[in-house]
């Protein structure tokens, strides 16, 4: 089985360049952007990344807005998305699980958990809501 693919969409190049290496190190391939634009530009592309690791705070596009535009396409019903993101209040995390996150991380982050997380959301697929 090949390596699952992660999509890694933050604005903040040091970040996004430490989350790449340890997902790398981990055993994961990993394609990443640094703008919501961007990030929906690799969407569009194939394959389709396995996951989606979304920061919230975006310079172009908030990635709950890009979020909002994944859940909104067919296209994108079985791809997971986890936040990872600064914002850490319960109406931040309640609005990105409600707007079809799969999981919601906050930074600072311990790098088992984000291992592991994008490891139980790969084997478990998505929560889908019947609504």
């Amino acid at each position: 089985m090949s390596q699952p693919r992660i999509l890694v969409i933050d604005d903040d190049p040091d970040l996004q360049n430490l989350v790449v290496s340890l997902l790398k190190h981990a055993g994961f391939e990993c394609v990443s952007a640094l703008t919501a634009s961007a990030g929906a530009e690799i969407l569009r592309q194939r394959p389709l990344p396995d996951c989606v690791l979304l920061d919230l705070m975006l310079p172009d596009v908030s990635g709950l807005e890009l979020l909002r535009q994944i859940r909104s396409l067919t296209l994108f019903d079985d791809l997971p998305v986890v936040i990872l993101s600064a914002l850490a209040d319960p109406t931040s995390i309640r609005k990105g699980l409600d707007l079809g996150a799969d999981r919601y991380l906050t930074k600072p982050y311990l790098a088992n958990n984000l291992i592991n997380t994008l490891v139980e959301v790969l084997r478990s697929g998505r929560r889908v809501s019947s609504t």
